[in-house]
């Protein structure tokens, strides 16, 4: 016990102040080599952080060549590159650098100017911001001094200060949503333009598994992306500029070490909190794909409503609606748990104990006597100046990190859309390149006895030739479908102008994915296809498309007005092509061709099918395809239609059912349906006696199936009853037995 109070008795508080009097003279007396010290290691450290930037740079261009090479190679071994995950790494950077690069696609980009004019006004903001904290601490200095005219005039010129202040905030709001619509307007016009040029609309919802929901990418995700990467800048530039700035000044009057330790201890504590802060990129990305879902729920259900509401399926699409809801629902629920706890752990750091730090680091020109601050031989008006100019630049600079470590999360978030539109920006490149991956289904109607070498996925890896042709010609090219499918292993016809050509088959059989082919809609997998221009083949299926706009529009689709008047074409030339079709009373009756409807509910199937037809006419086409397109018309009407088209030298091909087409018709391509077809000529007349014959042997067929049943209950009645049963039932089981012995 006696040694112990000798221990206690050698640290008495007396002590403890000379030594950290005599540490805090030693302090002064090397500062200048202290800080010399402290800014070189800080030099090496960010040379040294630069460098392992550059060699993580390297070794991801190298991995991503590598990836490029193996998606270029069909025979190679190497996977394909995965999608890039929502996470600050260096996939994020570059996908962000890709899109800056189309938001602002130069620097005398209207873009590059509101950013150049955002940044003065940061600037700006910033310096009146330092202002504002020098005349706060003269103001207060004055009120302790009791120095009243001094005091007023601070006020005054606070107030005056308050103008340029407001404004400048002002302007950078009004900054900020500019930046976000330019950014949106850019983004979208670029998606857009690949979007809707090569087919790839097609070809990303019906040849690609990877993109789902494009229009929720396109029309939300590029929205959020913009207003993020605005809010982004915004949020990351300010603080940085206050930052910078503050402790520039704070390291002038507090000494550059005390900020350098207390810098220390807050990166620390920041390194911490961002280990302990949760993926939200990944979960903001997650809660955007099933925003998607629930939505493309409610889209399905829009365009299905008739299937739904006639088969009573209104319960299952709730049940599947509900499920999609409630799944959102429960993963936004899972964010906001996350975002408590780290709020939480947030405010407790930032506000407090970055606080406390704050006000050691005021202390020190105080109880240590920085020279720059007039030691400790200030008066208390000076102290108290210098303490509160601090202390504001002091919280303005906790408040800019602050909002620096907040923006960890938007930077996040921000990698989440950044994500989803550099995916699709990714797979819209590789299906303009030709590059697709699908889900392979093994659903071939093909039987094993007739399956090729070429009933494999890999060949859907090959390619065949396209050469532009004025006629139609398959040599050798297999029928393929997205999943794989081999519906037909080789298939080879000619079609000429002239060459009028009736398809016909069973369902399934490759006639719908042979028009594919031929529109350009699918790869060719193998073998030569021969096809004219898309200008010269016209498509009319059973229901057509009506887009909207004008009475004129539906007509002349996809021409526009101004395209139509440069063919020369006036409303009287359209007005004699529905005559042509005995549909021009629909003119007047719906109000001229200048009228907007929505013609799908407006005209009924019959009219919209005469309508399609006259839009064939208008084109003018040398071929044009047509699926089932008289099925609403009597057959009156059906030779009108085909022998206008024929007398305008158009070379129909059509797939149908109907007998009464075959007349129009030279050659016939048919479907077996077990992966075969024939081409030949079309002889109607034997066909026409082929097909009675065939109906006729059916009848008896079905007569002597329906003879044998009976026969089959009889001997059930006899066997079961025997000769015991009564007169009449015996009576009546002979009369049949009888009839049944004629034949």
């Amino acid at each position: 016990m006696a040694a112990q109070s000798t221990l206690i008795h050698s640290f008495s508080p007396t002590d403890l102040r000379n030594l950290i009097s005599r540490l805090s003279k030693l302090y002064l007396g090397n500062r200048t080599n202290i800080s010399r010290g402290i800014y070189l290691t800080l030099f090496l450290a960010l040379i040294n952080r630069i460098r392992n930037a550059i060699s993580e740079q390297k070794s991801a261009a190298c991995e991503q060549s590598a990836r490029t090479a193996a998606l270029n190679d069909p025979t190679s071994s190497i996977s394909p590159k995965k999608q890039p995950k929502a996470e600050l790494n260096v996939e994020f950077f570059r996908n962000l650098w890709r899109l800056l690069q189309i938001v602002v696609p130069g620097v005398r980009s209207k873009e590059a100017r509101l950013l150049v004019t955002h940044t003065v006004f940061l600037v700006v903001r910033t310096l009146i911001s330092l202002y504002v904290a020098e005349l706060d601490g003269r103001i207060v200095s004055a009120l302790v001094r009791g120095k009243g005219k001094e005091f007023l005039g601070g006020v005054i010129w606070w107030m005056c200060v308050a103008v340029p202040a407001t404004f400048t905030n002002s302007m950078l709001s009004y900054h900020q949503c500019k930046l976000a619509l330019q950014y949106r307007t850019r983004l979208t016009k670029h998606i857009q333009d690949q979007y809707l040029s090569n087919l790839t609309f097609y070809s990303l919802g019906n040849l690609d598994d990877r993109i789902k929901n494009a229009d929720q990418l396109i029309t939300v995700d590029v929205a959020k992306f913009s207003n993020s990467l605005a809010e982004l800048y915004s949020n990351l530039a300010k603080p940085l500029l206050d930052m910078l700035i503050y402790n520039i000044q704070l390291s002038r009057n507090v000494g550059g070490e005390g900020l350098f330790f207390m810098s220390l201890l807050v990166q620390i504590s920041a390194n911490i909190m961002r280990a302990l802060t949760p993926p939200f990129g990944k979960y903001v990305a997650e809660e955007a794909r099933l925003e998607g879902d629930f939505r493309f729920q409610h889209s399905r259900l829009i365009n299905y409503s008739e299937e739904v509401a006639l088969l009573s399926g209104h319960e299952s699409e709730k049940i599947s609606v509900d499920k999609s809801y409630f799944t959102l629902i429960k993963h936004v629920n899972y964010i906001l748990r996350k975002r408590l706890y780290h709020g939480m752990m947030e405010d407790f750091v930032i506000k407090y104990f970055w606080g406390a730090l704050g006000l050691g680091l005021c202390s020190i020109p105080v109880f240590f006597g920085v020279p720059s601050n007039g030691g400790k031989n200030a008066s208390l008006g000076d102290r108290t100046e210098n303490f509160v100019t601090n202390r504001r630049l002091l919280l303005s600079s906790s408040d800019a990190f602050g909002r620096l470590m907040f923006s960890y999360k938007e930077i996040t978030e921000l990698a989440g859309y950044t994500s989803r539109v550099s995916t699709l920006l990714n797979v819209m490149s590789d299906i303009r390149a030709g590059h697709f991956e699908k889900h392979l289904v093994s659903s071939s109607t093909v039987p094993t006895h007739a399956r090729s070498a070429h009933h494999h996925p890999n060949i859907l890896r090959s390619r065949g030739e396209v050469i532009p042709s004025t006629f139609i010609k398959f040599d050798k090219v297999p029928i393929v479908s997205p999943n794989g499918d081999v519906l037909v292993p080789e298939l080879t016809f000619e079609v000429k102008p002239g060459m009028h050509l009736l398809i016909i088959g069973p369902n399934g059989c490759g006639k719908s994915s042979l028009f594919r082919i031929l529109g350009g809609l699918w790869p060719v997998y193998g073998g030569v296809v021969h096809r004219p221009p898309p200008e010269d083949i016209f498509y009319i299926p059973q229901r057509p498309y009506l887009t909207r706009g004008t009475l004129r529009g539906q007509i002349i689709y996809p021409d526009s007005h101004s395209m139509m008047i440069q063919k020369g074409i006036t409303d009287n030339d359209l007005l004699t092509l529905l005559s042509a079709v005995e549909i021009s009373h629909i003119v007047a009756s719906h109000g001229g061709f200048d009228t907007e409807k929505d013609w799908s509910e407006a005209l009924s199937t019959g009219i919209q099918q005469r309508l399609a037809m006259a839009r064939l006419f208008y084109h003018s086409p040398r071929f044009a395809i047509l699926d089932e397109c008289t099925s609403s018309q009597d057959l009156k009407t059906e030779k009108m239609m085909y022998e206008e088209a024929k007398r305008r030298g158009t070379t129909l091909i059509t797939v149908s059912h109907r007998r009464s087409l075959w007349r129009y018709h030279g050659w016939c391509l048919e479907f077996d349906g077990i992966g075969g077809a024939r081409f030949a000529r079309l002889d109607v007349e034997r066909r026409e006696r082929l097909e009675e014959e065939r109906e006729e042997i059916e009848v008896k067929l079905r007569g002597r199936k329906e003879i044998e049943r009976r026969v089959r209950e009889l001997e059930g009645v006899i066997e079961g009853k025997g000769v015991e049963g009564s007169g009449d039932e015996v009576r009546e089981g002979r009369v049949d037995e009888g009839v049944v012995a004629v034949p």
